[in-house]
């Protein structure tokens, strides 16, 4: 009896890996991250997919990735005054990278 063998991940067409990846979130403990756990964390597109951002980083900085978590961070409210508005909604994507690899930006 075989095994079934799963589908391999679906990429988004739209999303090219330069488009995937916003920024890089440089903060405290994100360096602490990356110096300890070797995991970087980025600011994605909303639209992106686990497989987006393996493929996206992992194109961009010549790296094999191991593991990739996301975040969706809800927007905050503001209050100026009498008007009541919100930041926006976006993702976070912590990628962790195998043993002998490293990304040189952070």
């Amino acid at each position: 009896m075989s095994v079934p063998v799963p589908p391999p991940p679906a990429f988004n067409p739209r999303l090219a890996p330069h488009h995937v990846i916003l920024r890089p979130l440089v903060t405290e403990k994100g360096m602490h991250l990356a110096t300890r756990r070797n995991a970087y964390t980025f600011q994605v597109v909303t639209e992106s997919t686990k497989a987006d951002i393996r493929r996206a980083v992992e194109e961009l900085f010549n790296v094999k990735v191991e593991k990739v978590a996301v975040q969706n961070r809800v927007g905050k409210m503001r209050r100026s005054r009498t008007r009541r508005t919100s930041t926006k909604a976006w993702k976070k994507a912590i990628v962790t990278l195998k043993a002998d690899f490293k990304i040189n930006i952070f």
